[in-house]
């Protein structure tokens, strides 16, 4: 195992039990069809230290308790009969309950072990409510009790105990308080490892590691509307999949109205009310099934809220949208001969109405291609913790930092004011969320806004023209009235 460096030590020393040895998922993953937050809260467990030994020996603990407790859906008859011979049985799954109104009475339900309506008491749901919103993945002590009916009906399975492996219940304030005991580099750092990221890797230079957080905006700030194009093989989608169980991957082409809006016979709301952040994966091939669902997109993307007839009046959503896809040909070829969305798929490539509600627009044809060596083997946040973190940032805003040291040129619209001020925001969530961020921190992240706006801008320019002619985007500081403009890469000359 490699030596600790002074980053992990420190760590390790302020935030014991939150953070883990981010390559030893990697021993585990294989084989273990167990999403990367359980295993991760397993491994900070038994493995939240510096000691080779202690860590032999906690992953041989988490293989033992992985090979003794976790439940794979096939073999759900064999726990049913463990936990009817031993009359109690302890398991690893994800645990959901459901209030049946008519016996008013509590019914838990386990994934894998397909254990419908469990015996759970009031008490038990009161100490962990997320079970009611979605379900957590917990250890569970199950018992078996023939003599409980309802009628006819014999309903022996009961959960006695319940100890979460997501945090049940949650509280931010050591992440924000421990924040000034790091620099804002190595905080940067430790934000890329906890993604699994290894920012020392050759070819991540500091403006890659920007544009590697900003995958982390839409995580952070609630309705923000991102865009991804670049090659294959850059991860775009992998925090999305991976880090998360508060986001949702959509595949290409299967994006209707009742998934992500809501449904026509039930009225349920779908996708943008549940999730903090939907991803359309392959955007360039295919994003919508129905066209009935691009007009509720863009009232989605412009408000946080649509209209659907028959649907109960207005109704509103906090996930963020992402759109990722691959760009095939190098960036110069594609703006020789058309726009930087002409990869996107066909129903809103040249939807200007569409494209001018993205607030964001990462150059993906910048980031580097990963190979074993952009995996980190050293210490961040484990995927549990740092999961509940990023949701519980979504509910402070500092949209009006910007305002307290530079004013806006007179290019940016009220449509280019909103993503610069929420993509600054984002970024001060993730660096400073102690709030305590200098002029520089905010200058340094209104660039980047300034800059990925304007990318959106100067396509809908050549696509839609004259409409569009206002891109010369700038701001200006207020101390000394110098006005900065800020251009484009890609763009020779702007």
């Amino acid at each position: 195992m490699p030596v600790l460096n002074e980053l992990d030590i420190k760590l390790l020393e302020h935030f014991k039990g939150y953070v883990v040895k981010k390559d030893l998922v990697s021993f585990l993953k294989v084989g273990a069809n167990v999403p990367v937050f359980v295993l991760e809260y397993l491994i900070a467990n038994s493995c939240s230290t510096d000691d080779d030994e202690q860590i032999k020996k906690g992953m041989e603990n988490v293989k033992k308790i992985l090979s003794e407790h976790y439940v794979n859906p096939e073999e759900s008859a064999l726990i049913h009969s463990k936990i009817r011979e031993n009359g109690k049985y302890k398991i690893i799954d994800k645990i959901t309950v459901k209030l049946d109104s008519k016996k008013d009475q509590y019914w838990a339900e386990l994934q894998n072990s397909n254990i419908k309506n469990a015996n759970i008491s009031d008490f038990l749901v009161q100490q962990h409510e997320k079970m009611l919103m979605g379900g957590i993945w917990a250890i569970i002590d199950v018992e078996y009790d023939p003599d409980i009916k309802i009628g006819q009906n014999i309903f022996p399975f009961v959960i006695r105990e319940i100890k979460p492996i997501q945090l049940s219940s949650f509280d931010n304030s050591k992440f924000i308080n421990k924040r000034k005991e790091f620099s804002t580099d190595e905080w940067l750092t430790v934000l890329l490892r906890s993604c699994g990221y290894e920012p020392s890797a050759e070819g991540v230079t500091e403006r890659v590691k920007m544009l590697l957080l900003s995958r982390l905006l839409p995580l952070v700030e609630s309705n923000f509307n991102f865009i991804e194009l670049g090659p294959r093989s850059t991860g775009k989608s992998f925090v999305y999949k991976e880090l998360t169980p508060y986001a949702v991957l959509i595949s290409g082409g299967q994006g209707t109205v009742a998934k992500l809006f809501v449904h026509g016979s039930t009225g349920k709301v779908g996708a943008v009310g549940q999730w903090d952040s939907i991803c359309f994966d392959e955007a360039t091939d295919k994003i919508f099934k129905e066209r009935d669902a691009i007009p509720l997109m863009k009232d989605y993307m412009e408000s946080g809220s649509f209209s659907r007839a028959g649907a109960g009046g207005e109704i509103t959503g906090v996930a963020s949208i992402i759109l990722n896809g691959n760009i095939n040909q190098p960036v110069e070829t594609v703006l020789q001969t058309s726009h930087l969305f002409s990869p996107l798929s066909d129903e809103v490539n040249s939807d200007t109405a569409f494209l001018d509600r993205l607030h964001f627009y990462l150059p993906g044809w910048e980031m580097i291609k990963f190979g074993p060596n952009h995996f980190t083997d050293k210490f961040g946040f484990s995927t549990d913790y740092f999961s509940e973190t990023l949701k519980s940032l979504r509910r402070v805003t500092y949209t009006d930092a910007i305002e307290k040291y530079f004013t806006l040129g007179s290019h940016l619209k009220q449509r280019d004011t909103k993503p610069v001020k929420k993509t600054v925001s984002g970024f001060i969530k993730l660096l400073h969320p102690d709030g305590n961020y200098t002029k520089d921190d905010v200058q340094q992240y209104l660039v980047i806004a300034l800059e990925m706006r304007r990318r959106v801008k100067e396509q809908l320019k050549r696509i839609g023209g004259m409409e569009f002619w206002d891109t010369n985007f700038s701001y200006i500081d207020k101390d000394t009235q110098d006005e900065h403009f800020v251009g484009l890469p890609e763009e020779k000359g702007s």
